[in-house]
């Protein structure tokens, strides 16, 4: 019975001593679910830099998601690319994705379009430049000049600065060449005049010998890249797009430390065909100034989207009255990514 008794109370100590060691063993550490696959298009350019950025430093990872960027040729390839579930997200000038949500983009759109703009990138960048014989806009008349397409917001940038410095539309004739970097390789080619250009395009054309003879600013505010996608796919992933946004602006927030600005400078040279060591240098001036660069808090420009409403009202086809910002965006997102502004 001793030996009983003695063997049942060893029993008892080694359960205790196995189930204080279990509870003192720390639970195995759960592995993290992989970040969410997002699909974004955007036109190349240096406004990229805060995608490149986010993508290089992680920190679209850091937020849950992965982003596997495309380019486009042009915007309604793009628009078109949303609507067809190709792509979640584009960064685009904002009066692409008004355009469709009015019945006047370049291409009709099947169903119902339910575009909307959750966060703003820039003012546009945006330059007229012209051939090295044009040294005027009086230059221009009789001459050819390209846009992406008739319909959307750049052509209708270039139209009015044409209007304000005293060239009419059937002074010049106005052909399509898809986005910016085509347009580029078309007016350097000689195919063109003049064109509008963004940042850093223009600075390529004027170390070419090419014109710049106006910019945009005398528009005022203007609402240039904003991140775009439909409000069907952003109900069902809602936080993948917060996770975006977060990833962007960290990005931003990284470049305009000035510590970066020589990696930031070779991600230029990098992605952008032309591009050298000194007009990165110039480029990185424009594109993260300290009025007038990216937009730090990536917010959009309500008074800039009322600019770009102006235009469409003015230039647009089929003619409609546009004066209602907040029918394009949707703020909700940014602010759950940041707070309310």
């Amino acid at each position: 019975m001793r030996m009983i008794g003695r063997f049942m109370c060893a029993l008892v100590i080694a359960l205790a001593i196995q189930a204080q060691a279990q509870a003192q063993t720390p639970a195995p550490a759960q592995t993290p679910p992989p970040p969410t696959a997002l699909r974004v298009i955007t036109f190349n350019g240096g406004w990229n830099l805060p995608l490149w950025a986010a993508q290089r430093q992680g920190f679209f990872e850091a937020n849950g998601v992965a982003v596997q960027l495309s380019y486009t040729p042009s915007s309604e390839a793009l628009v078109t690319g949303l609507f067809d579930g190709r792509y979640d997200i584009a960064l685009a000038t904002i009066d692409n994705f008004i355009a469709y949500q009015e019945g006047q983009g370049e291409v009709k759109i099947s169903g119902e379009p339910d575009l909307f703009s959750f966060m703003g990138g820039d003012g546009g960048f945006l330059s007229v430049v012209a051939s090295p014989g044009v040294k005027s806009f009086a230059d221009l008349k009789g001459k050819t000049l390209s846009v992406d397409a008739m319909t959307n917001g750049l052509a209708f940038v270039l139209r009015e600065l044409l209007e304000r410095n005293g060239v009419v539309e059937s002074d010049v004739t106005f052909v399509r060449a898809g986005g910016t970097p085509n347009r580029y390789r078309d007016l350097i080619a000689g195919k063109h005049a003049a064109t509008l250009l963004r940042t850093p395009f223009e600075l390529l054309a004027r170390n070419r010998g090419f014109n710049q003879l106006a910019t945009a600013e005398s528009l005022g505010a203007y609402e240039g890249t904003v991140g775009a996608a439909r409000r069907l796919w952003a109900r069902s992933h809602e936080d993948a797009l917060i996770g975006f946004l977060r990833g962007y602006r960290a990005g931003v927030e990284w470049l305009y430390d000035r510590a970066n600005r020589e990696v930031a400078e070779a991600m230029l040279v990098a992605n952008i065909r032309d591009m050298t060591p000194a007009l990165a240098k110039q480029s990185y001036e424009l594109l993260l100034a300290d009025k007038g660069g990216l937009a730090r808090e990536v917010a959009l420009d309500i008074d800039g989207i009322r600019t770009v409403l102006q235009l469409r009202s003015k230039f647009g086809s089929p003619q409609k009255t546009l004066n209602d910002p907040m029918k394009y965006i949707d703020l909700s997102y940014y602010d759950k990514a940041f707070g309310k502004r």
